[in-house]
């Protein structure tokens, strides 16, 4: 859950020297930031370091990065924009995410995996539309309400693009592949069920199909779902990356029982390093006993976290792992 990012003291070093882009774009510095928490922390496995937006940037849609976030400066909110935008190819077009992963898969011990990712249909649709975040998401909404199908349109646009992106990924050596659902939450029950879900079924699908045995575990994160939870079943994923809002066990139980990570709320190592320790346990406590469970937390790390609490959490965690 973003283990390399803006509260590590290697990534601001890098940062200092090169901007985020390409950061992204250099596959030595992308996988040296990849390693900082699995070195520092002994993490048990290591996300490439990229962003979800990078794939729309591919498709021609015009993204700036900046320090506050990431800005679309020539939205898609008709069909000609969602008709003009570009086939998306990996290997062409973003060769250095593959070349990272391949990277790390070489310096990293055989039990330390690489994870790949990309962002949902939906989640990558919103930025899309809306440019700038809003808490309402008016642009996206409105497109929901006044063109639907131009929005499905673009869903399954973007979803047939994430399958050779995820493929491409689990073949450069990602053991692992997870979906980024941040802004699923927005969205009522019937909505997720009408317009998120189904492409998400066509990515995981696809991948699945793409790389049939070889397939790794696909994982969906989705912020924001417990009260559609027993939905996320029918999405093709594995396993679930679950928020907060829920007790872990709570989540496990309504996914019928299946492999779960999460949860803790991530401004729980905002406090000392007893309450993060105190936090952690009472997480660990809803799933006592029960296989098929990664202890993470609930969202990614918050920029200000003090390493040191980073590191009272994953300690708690492997006492708790040799004690069960």
């Amino acid at each position: 859950m973003r283990q390399a990012g803006r509260y590590l003291p290697g990534y601001q070093a890098v940062r200092r020297e090169v901007s985020f882009l390409d950061l992204c774009r250099r596959p030595d510095l992308g996988a040296q930031v990849s390693l900082e928490p699995v070195e520092r922390f002994g993490m048990d496995a290591a996300i490439v370091f990229s962003d979800i937006l990078v794939p729309l940037q591919a498709m021609g849609v015009e993204v700036e990065f900046h320090d506050r976030g990431p800005e679309i400066t020539r939205t898609v909110r008709d069909g000609n924009a969602v008709d003009a935008l570009r086939k998306f190819d990996p290997a062409a077009q973003t060769p250095w995410i593959l070349e990272t992963i391949g990277r790390l898969a070489a310096v990293l011990p055989s039990d330390i995996p690489v994870i790949g990712f990309a962002g949902a249909p939906w989640t990558l649709a919103v930025y899309a539309v809306e440019g700038r975040m809003s808490k309402d998401l008016t642009a996206a909404k409105t497109m929901r309400w006044r063109e639907p199908e131009v929005l499905r349109r673009l869903l399954f646009h973007l979803a047939a693009a994430t399958v050779p992106y995820l493929t491409a990924q689990a073949k450069a050596g990602a053991r692992a592949l997870q979906l980024f659902d941040t802004w699923a939450g927005a969205l009522s029950r019937d909505d997720y069920e009408g317009f998120a879900l189904p492409a998400l079924k066509v990515v995981f699908d696809g991948v699945r199909h793409e790389l049939g045995e070889d397939c790794p575990p696909l994982v969906l994160y989705s912020r924001g779902s417990s009260a559609f939870l027993d939905l996320l079943l029918r999405s093709g994923a594995d396993a679930f990356s679950v928020d907060w809002q829920l007790p872990l066990g709570d989540a496990k139980r309504l996914l019928d029982g299946r492999p779960v990570q999460g949860n803790l709320d991530p401004t729980a190592l905002l406090g000392t390093a007893d309450s993060v320790r105190h936090a952690t346990r009472m997480m660990l406590a809803s799933v006592e006993g029960q296989h098929g469970v990664v202890a993470n937390l609930g969202h990614g790390v918050l920029v200000g976290t003090p390493p040191e609490n980073v590191a009272a959490f994953v300690d708690e965690v492997k006492r708790a792992g040799e004690t069960g």
